[in-house]
């Protein structure tokens, strides 16, 4: 038999405190009968002897000290299935697209079970996401966890669908799956995101869950959990790669933030919660494989960038416990040019895992080196040029410069449609540096060199 208490203290914001239970669990379900009859849904944030502070899902209104309160017993549990695949559901895992409620293979806990680090298996195989700022510079590999830093107003999510609607296992397209989990969008976005997947067929492979700007806060909480649970049963009872997209991350942290100072907790940098890594960490961490699995789970978290300050608590502890980061540019974006990635702070850190003769080509390590260095000295004779003018440099750095802006704009430049292979993206690559004389590309080897740059010419 299950208690029910009419002990509500008081309510702050999203949370409920509840005085004189029996002894309840952290994360415990818990329902509320109101004063007319409405039911609410919430979970056990806090519990003391003397107090239990509950997150209400659907938002404190209308509740009062005359409402029921009854603990279930048990924590959340989402219903997976691999017939969720081709769905659009809410940040809670319900149906958004009209369409019926899934029926469940398996019930799940949302907050998953860690995996052993003695179990878990080194990324080492390519994945093509179509874009090649990504693929040869910053390349993404199975397993990892790469998120994109962002600022506003900056195209990620339309990044962030390019990816969704590109990303491949060479070699392993029918078992892969995207799941795609957004954030404290507006309904405007959501719609965009929605005719976007069903517009490019993206949404047969994909299970997508949107979680809205006027859905209550804690409902954002566990929208990252809901979409890593599912892709945890996708990959590992079902044998799929998964792609998982979070964004905004920045949205989920706001949220932590908001609960936080409901529960007048100390706040940390900035008014964060101190446990912001921690919470951060259990989410990103859902990454990886597993010995003696096939599956696989890939995270692309994606987050804006306050103030686009890189060191802003939330980018500053994503990049502590990611494997890299791709950085969008404000002024590649006002130069119109799309992805707007800038691939001199971008880093992959698995990439060397992931690359080379018999996963993409031979030479993918050394023209990724070389275009670096010839973008970076580029970029800084761009600094020279406006002191003291393009005359006053050298021929080598003229071609520099020339290297930089024609980078750019055919290397970096592509349409959002536009899905480049890793031969494509290699072959661009090569045609940038045929600008160059043979001499100068000294991250390269000369067999490499006499083979895609052409013999004898110079």
């Amino acid at each position: 038999m299950l208690n029910e208490y009419k002990t509500i203290k008081r309510i702050a914001g999203p949370l409920v405190f509840v005085e004189k239970t029996h002894p309840v669990g952290y994360g415990e379900l818990v329902s509320m009968k109101l004063s007319d009859g409405t039911v609410k849904n919430g979970q056990v944030l806090d519990t003391s002897d003397e107090l239990v502070v509950v997150q209400v899902f659907e938002g404190t209104s209308r509740i009062d000290k005359d409402s029921w309160v009854k603990f279930m017993g048990e924590t959340i549990k989402l219903g997976v299935s691999d017939k969720m695949l081709g769905r659009i559901l809410t940040g809670r895992g319900k149906p958004r697209d009209g369409g019926p409620e899934v029926i469940p293979e398996d019930h799940v806990d949302i907050n998953g079970a860690a995996i052993n680090p003695y179990t878990r298996k080194s990324p080492a195989d390519f994945i093509q996401t179509g874009i090649s700022t990504i693929d040869a510079t910053n390349t993404l590999v199975r397993g990892q966890k790469l998120p994109v830093f962002s600022g506003s107003g900056l195209p990620h999510n339309e990044i962030a669908l390019q990816i969704a609607r590109q990303a491949k296992v060479p070699g392993q397209e029918g078992k892969f799956a995207v799941i795609f989990a957004a954030m404290g969008i507006t309904n405007e976005e959501a719609q965009h995101f929605m005719k976007d997947f069903q517009d490019t067929g993206a949404l047969q492979r994909a299970v997508v869950f949107l979680n809205l700007a006027d859905d209550p806060a804690v409902e954002r909480i566990i929208t990252p959990r809901m979409a890593l649970t599912t892709a945890e049963y996708l990959a590992f009872e079902k044998d799929m790669h998964v792609l998982v997209i979070l964004t905004d991350m920045t949205n989920y942290c706001e949220s932590l933030r908001e609960v936080g100072a409901a529960r007048e907790e100390i706040p940390g940098r900035r008014g964060y919660p101190g446990y912001m890594y921690t919470d951060l960490a259990s989410i990103y961490e859902r990454a990886g494989m597993i010995k003696g699995k096939k599956g696989s789970i890939t995270q692309i978290p994606i987050l804006t960038m306050i103030g686009d300050d890189i060191t802003h608590p939330i980018p500053d502890l994503t990049g502590y416990i990611t494997e890299g980061q791709i950085v969008l540019a404000r002024d590649l974006h006002r130069k119109g040019i799309y992805p707007p990635v800038n691939v001199l702070p971008s880093l992959s850190r698995l990439m060397n895992a992931g690359i080379g003769p018999t996963k993409t080509r031979e030479d993918h390590k050394q023209v990724s080196d070389q275009l670096y260095a010839n973008y970076a000295e580029g970029v800084d004779l761009r600094g020279l040029v406006a002191i003291v003018g393009e005359e006053a440099l050298s021929e080598r750095d003229k071609r520099l410069l020339k290297f930089a802006e024609a980078f750019e704009q055919k290397f970096v430049q592509q349409a959002k449609s536009e899905d480049r292979d890793i031969e494509w993206t290699l072959g661009i690559g090569w045609d940038l540096m045929r600008k160059m004389p043979k001499k100068d590309l000294t991250r390269i080897k000369p067999e490499f060199r006499d083979k895609y740059y052409g013999k004898g010419e110079e």
